[in-house]
């Protein structure tokens, strides 16, 4: 398997630019802390010393997982479906914070083990009802892997279309923790002890458990490294879509805003194909979930927020956004010390 997507490194060559306007600005050199750093950033990635935020949404892939059947979640597989409609009527968290912050909120049926009612913000991809459950088969064949990366990829292209520049992506599927944390043990070699977590709130006996099944997981597909080979056998088809997701807003350069977790595995397989992607990252936030921060670590990142969230839904994504505007604001709008007449430019 290969993927098809022309990623261009971000351009540094407007950094000394950004940095003389950044301190030119009417406050104590360095004042704004990470909020500079984070205004450098943005500035780099739109290649413009006047970044923009235009038409920003927060896209959630919704697909089940056959491991569900094996009591790795505190909730049934019913509860996906239940909270796409959840998403759906607004009354979810990730609603309300996307319409609290002017975010345009999209959900996709990746592959949802249900028949969803049609609704004008439900993007209906489904490859499946449903993965295999990877301790018998490969949770996705070679081909629904690609498709479900391609159809991640569409769903971005059009959001562009549209001209949306500033994007993050969330997720929703009972057991893709699991999915998640298997991920991150073949793509950075870390222990896998170390990248599971107790993702719906597993006690400590379903948390032992958990880490069982997936160790036996492990063992019926051995040595597998392969980022693309990873993803088929052990992902889900919202990951594999969040992953086409992630080259194609690259691909496209817009701002990526990363949520927890989860999105942030698809991000690693994402990479693990084409480095550039992580150019055009701002992470939100550092969750609850063990494993996460060693994965921000990985990237070498460090995330805006660190709220103890273990949510996903692109929550996080949401709540950072304001942080993001406010970064663009101070370059856009806040003075420089020859503009505002005082002294100390």
């Amino acid at each position: 398997m290969q993927t098809h997507f022309l990623i261009k490194p971000v351009d540094s060559e407007l950094t000394d630019a950004l940095q003389a306007k950044i301190d030119q600005k009417t406050k104590p050199l360095g004042s704004l802390g990470r909020l500079e750093a984070l205004a450098l950033r943005i500035g780099l990635i739109q290649n413009t010393l006047s970044p923009t935020l235009i038409n920003p949404a927060i896209v959630i892939f919704a697909g089940d997982h056959g491991i569900a059947a094996n009591g790795v979640s505190a909730y049934p597989q019913s509860v996906t479906a239940q909270m796409v409609a959840n998403f759906l009527a607004g009354g979810a968290a990730i609603s309300v914070f996307a319409k609290h912050n002017g975010l345009d909120l999209w959900i996709v049926d990746a592959g949802v083990n249900a028949k969803l009612s049609p609704h004008s913000k439900l993007i209906d991809a489904k490859i499946g009802k449903g993965t295999r459950n990877f301790l018998d088969a490969p949770a996705m064949t070679e081909s629904e892997c690609t498709q479900a990366i391609q159809a991640g990829a569409d769903i971005v292209q059009e959001r562009h279309r549209t001209g949306c520049n500033c994007i993050g992506f969330g997720e929703m599927g009972i057991g893709n923790t699991s999915s998640a944390s298997l991920l991150m043990h073949c793509l950075t070699g870390l222990p896998l002890a170390q990248c599971v977590g107790r993702g719906t709130g597993l006690n400590e006996a379903q948390l032992g458990h958990k880490l069982s099944v997936l160790n036996q997981a492990l063992a019926q597909h051995p040595n597998i490294h392969d980022p693309l080979q990873v993803l088929a056998i052990f992902g889900g088809f919202e990951i594999a879509m969040m992953t086409g997701a992630y080259l194609k807003a690259a691909e496209r350069g817009m701002l990526i805003v990363v949520d927890g977790f989860i999105a942030g595995c698809a991000l690693l397989a994402a990479a693990k194909c084409h480095p550039e992607v992580l150019d055009y990252c701002v992470f939100s936030h550092v969750s609850d979930e063990q494993g996460h921060q060693a994965l921000l670590d990985h990237f070498g990142a460090q995330a805006l927020l660190d709220l103890e969230l273990r949510l996903g839904e692109g929550s996080g994504a949401a709540l950072a956004y304001p942080l993001i505007a406010s970064a663009v604001a101070m370059l856009n709008e806040m003075a420089s010390f020859a503009e505002a007449g005082v002294d100390g430019g």
